[in-house]
C-alpha cells in the first residue's frame, strides 16, 4: 500500500519543521530499524527468539502485568512527526474497515476503533513469518515500496506501537485500553510481542490457561476479563477448542462528557415510518459546524476533552446515511474539518451509550477475504510468536464503548473560550440571549467520528441508527 498524495502532503509540512524546504520521508524509514536490510522470504532464518515464560491464570490476582520506565520510554525521539504519519495511516485503514462493517449491517448501530485494531494488527505482524509480516505490512501502509518480489524489509512494530501508545495517552478518565493475551500452558511467548501489546495499551494481562478442559476455562477467561476490564466486556470469547494455542483481546473504552443543559424523552426518527422516543441532551452554546451541500448532511464538532473531540454527521431529511459513509475518505474528513465555522446552535443528542465486540478476522473478511487468508487465515504463519513450531493465532477480538454523560462537562469548549477571550462573562451571557440560536436535533441516523485533538486519529467510528433507553 503506498501513501496517497494527503499523506505526501502531510509528510512534507510536519517533517519541514516549518521551514520553507520541504522534505519527505517515506513512512516505512521512520519506523525502520537502523541498518534495514531486504530479508528472502524462503530464508526462514530470524535472529534468534527471546521468549518469557508466562504466568498461569490465577483468579486472585487481577493486577496488570508490570513494566519497567525504561521499557516505555526507549524510542520516543521524534515522536511528533511520526505520529503524525501514523495517524494518517490507521485513519486511512480504518475507514476502509468501518465501511465493510457497517455495510454488512447497515439497519444496526456500529462501533469500531481504528486505532485499537491497528494496534491489533501490528502485534500481529510481530509475531508473523516473513512472508506474513509482508503481507500485513502492505495492508498496514509500512511496506518499503522498493523491495522485490522475493525478499520483505521489517519495521520495527514495537516503535510504531509505542509511537500508538502516545496518540492514546488521553486523561485516564477519557481513555482505557487494555490487552490480554490466553496461551496453553508451557509455552514461551515472544518478549517483543508480549512487549508490544503493553505497549500500545495502559495495562496488559499475559496468562497460561489450560485449553483441554474448554468449557470449564472458558468461564474462567471470560470472568477473568470481565473483572479485569471493571465490567466493561463481558463474554468476549464464546467457543475454546482443545488445539487452541492463543487467544487475543484488546479492550478500547472512551468515556465522554456533554455540557447537557437538560435531558428529556424525544423522538428519534429511525426511518419514514419508526420512530422512538431516547433520551435527548440538549445544550445551547458556541458550537463549530458546516453544512455540506455536496454530499448533503450538516457537521458538528464537540469538544470532549482537551486532547479530543466528535465531530457527528447528520444527514439531510432527503440524504441516506449509507450513501455518506460509502464515499468517506481522509480527504473528506479534512475538508469539513477546514470549512467549518463558529455560531450558537441549540443542540440536542441522543444520550450515547454503547459497546460492541468485533472479531478482526471477521472485520478483514468483510474488507477482502484473500487479505484475511494471508493474515490470519489459512495462510497465514506466526514463526516468530511463541518457541513452538506450528503455534497458532487463534482468536483475536476487539471490544470497543463508548459512554457519553450528560454531566456539566469539565473544562467548557475551547472554541467557545476562544471566541469569548475578550468579552467579559456577562457581556458573553448578553450575546447569547440576543441572538437566535440555529435548532440542530440529532434526531434522526447519523455518523460519528471520535478524534485526537492534536494529530486528528480516529480513536472511534461510529452509527447510530436506532438509540436505546
Amino acid at each position: 500500500m503506498q501513501p496517497g498524495p494527503l499523506l505526501l502532503v502531510l509528510l512534507c509540512c510536519c517533517l519541514s519543521g516549518g521551514g520553507a524546504n520541504r522534505v519527505y520521508i517515506h513512512p516505512f524509514h521512520l519506523f525502520a530499524a537502523d541498518n534495514v536490510s531486504c530479508e528472502t522470504l524462503q530464508n526462514h532464518t530470524f535472529k534468534p527468539l527471546e521468549s518469557v515464560s508466562v504466568t498461569p491464570l490465577d483468579m486472585a490476582v487481577l493486577t496488570p502485568d508490570q513494566r519497567g520506565p525504561s521499557e516505555r520510554d526507549n524510542g520516543t525521539q521524534d515522536v511528533t512527526q511520526r505520529t503524525a504519519v501514523l495517524a494518517e495511516l490507521l485513519n486511512s485503514l480504518g475507514l476502509r474497515m468501518y465501511q465493510a462493517l457497517s455495510g454488512k449491517q447497515p439497519a444496526a448501530n456500529t462501533l469500531f476503533s481504528p486505532v485499537n485494531t491497528y494496534g491489533s494488527l501490528v502485534t500481529f505482524d510481530m509475531g508473523a513469518s516473513k512472508k506474513t509480516a509482508r503481507s500485513f505490512q502492505d495492508l498496514l501502509g509500512l511496506s518499503s515500496g522498493t523491495d522485490r518480489e522475493d525478499c520483505v524489509s521489517l519495521v520495527d512494530g514495537g516503535m510504531v506501537l509505542k509511537t500508538l501508545h502516545s496518540i492514546n495517552q488521553q486523561p485516564q478518565d477519557h481513555i482505557s485500553a487494555q490487552a490480554w493475551l490466553f496461551t496453553r500452558p508451557h509455552v514461551r511467548l515472544s518478549q517483543d510481542v508480549v512487549q508490544g501489546a503493553g505497549d500500545f495499551s495502559h495495562s496488559s494481562f499475559v496468562r497460561a490457561v489450560d485449553f483441554s478442559q474448554p468449557g470449564e476455562h472458558l468461564q474462567r477467561v471470560n470472568t477473568f476479563v470481565d473483572k479485569t476490564s471493571h465490567g466493561r466486556v463481558k463474554e468476549a470469547f464464546r467457543d475454546v477448542d482443545v488445539k487452541f494455542n492463543l487467544l487475543f483481546l484488546t479492550s478500547f473504552h472512551f468515556q465522554a462528557n456533554f455540557p447537557s443543559q437538560k435531558t428529556s424523552l424525544q423522538e428519534f426518527h429511525v426511518n419514514h415510518t419508526t420512530t422512538v422516543m431516547t433520551p435527548m441532551m440538549t445544550h445551547v452554546g458556541l458550537h463549530r459546524y458546516f453544512h455540506d451541500k455536496v454530499r448533503g448532511c450538516t457537521v458538528i464538532k464537540l469538544a470532549l476533552s482537551e486532547r479530543s473531540y466528535m465531530l457527528v454527521v447528520l444527514p439531510d431529511h432527503d440524504v441516506n446515511l449509507h450513501d455518506i459513509q460509502a464515499k468517506l475518505r481522509t480527504d473528506v474528513i479534512s475538508s469539513w474539518k477546514g470549512n467549518l465555522h463558529q455560531g450558537l446552535l441549540e443542540l440536542s443528542l441522543p444520550k450515547l451509550s454503547m459497546s460492541s465486540v468485533n472479531d478482526v478476522r471477521h472485520l478483514l473478511a468483510n474488507m477482502d477475504p484473500e487479505v484475511e487468508s494471508r493474515l490470519l487465515g489459512s495462510q497465514a504463519e506466526f514463526s516468530q510468536l511463541a518457541n513452538s513450531d506450528t503455534f497458532t493465532l487463534d482468536k483475536a477480538i476487539n471490544a470497543v464503548s463508548l459512554e457519553m454523560s450528560e454531566e456539566e462537562a469539565v473544562r467548557r469548549d475551547k472554541m467557545e473560550e476562544e471566541a469569548l477571550q475578550d468579552k467579559t462573562e456577562e457581556e458573553a451571557l448578553q450575546d447569547k440571549m440576543e441572538q437566535d440560536p440555529l435548532q440542530v436535533r440529532i434526531n434522526r441516523p447519523f455518523f460519528f467520528s471520535v478524534m485526537d485533538a492534536d494529530c486528528d486519529a480516529m480513536f472511534l467510528l461510529g452509527k447510530i441508527s436506532t438509540p436505546t433507553l
